[in-house]
C-alpha cells in the first residue's frame, strides 16, 4: 500500500497518524505552523512484508525513512554470500540517514515483520533543519544515537561467549507490555547473522533456555524472558 498524506496532516494526526512514528518520535515536533508553507512534497506511506528491501547498499536515493511500526534489519553481505545483520531498526527510528548527505546507502534494510514506514524527502528536511534550529538538533541526536547503538551492537552482541551473545540480544529485543517481560524471536539463521554464530550453536542455545525455564513459549517465536537468569548469563554467570 502507497498513501500520500501532506505533513502538515502526519504532524497534526489528521492523517489516522495517532501511532505515527513522525509524531512520537519528535522529528518534527519543533516546527512552527509557517514551516508548513514551505514544504510542497507531500509525506508517502508505505508498507512492506517479511523479506521486502526497503533500499539496497551502494544505493542512492534522495529519501530517509521513519518506521512507524515493525522491524527492519541493516544487512552487509560477506564475499562468501553470508549476510551479517549489524543492527535493527525499529519503531520510531529513522533509517537512510545518507540521504541527508547525499551519500548512497550503507547497508540492505530488509523487513523482518510487517512494517509500515513513512518517506521523507530529504531536500525538505535539509532545508528544514537549515532553517530550524530544533529540528536540526534532533536531526544530530539521530547521527549520534545511530553511532551510539552501532558502538552497543559490537560491544554487547560481538564479543564474548555465544551464550553471552545469544542472552544479550534476547535482553535487547526484550520489552515489558504491561504484562512482564516478553520478547519476539526471529528465526535461528538470522539469530546467528546478529552474533556471527552459527546457525547451530543459536539453535541449541535458545533450545537451552527454553529447557531451563528462562524463555517461556506464549506462541510461535514469543516468549516471556527471565530477564534476572538472562542477565546473569550475559554478565558470564
Amino acid at each position: 500500500m502507497l498513501e500520500k498524506i501532506s505533513l502538515k496532516e502526519a504532524w497534526t494526526g489528521l492523517a489516522d497518524c495517532g501511532q505515527c512514528a513522525i509524531r512520537k518520535s519528535v522529528l518534527f515536533a519543533g516546527l512552527e505552523v509557517q514551516d508548513f508553507g514551505k514544504i510542497h512534497d507531500p509525506i508517502v506511506q508505505i508498507e512492506l512484508a517479511p523479506g521486502d528491501t526497503l533500499y539496497r547498499a551502494g544505493e542512492r536515493s534522495p529519501r530517509l525513512f521513519t518506521l512507524r511500526k515493525g522491524l527492519i534489519k541493516l544487512v552487509r553481505y560477506l564475499p562468501d554470500g553470508t549476510q551479517r545483520i549489524v543492527r535493527l531498526i525499529r519503531s520510531t527510528d529513522v533509517t537512510g540517514l545518507e540521504a541527508l548527505l547525499d551519500k548512497p546507502y550503507e547497508h540492505h534494510a530488509i523487513a523482518m515483520q510487517d512494517s509500515e514506514l513513512c518517506v521523507l524527502p530529504a531536500a525538505i528536511v535539509n532545508q528544514l533543519s537549515r532553517e530550524n534550529p530544533a529540528l536540526h538538533r534532533e536531526l544530530l541526536n539521530r547521527w549520534q544515537r545511530a553511532l551510539a547503538e552501532a558502538d552497543q551492537w559490537l560491544t554487547d552482541l560481538s564479543t564474548g561467549s555465544a551464550r553471552q551473545r545469544v542472552a544479550r540480544l534476547i535482553l535487547h529485543l526484550t520489552h515489558d507490555d504491561g504484562d512482564g517481560p516478553r520478547c519476539t524471536l526471529f528465526s535461528r539463521e538470522e539469530i546467528g547473522a546478529m552474533l556471527g554464530i552459527t546457525t547451530e550453536t543459536a539453535s541449541r542455545i535458545v533450545a537451552d533456555f527454553r529447557r531451563r525455564g528462562i524463555l517461556r513459549t506464549i506462541e510461535s517465536k514469543r516468549y516471556e524472558v527471565d530477564t534476572e537468569a538472562l542477565a546473569g548469563l550475559a554478565d558470564g554467570g
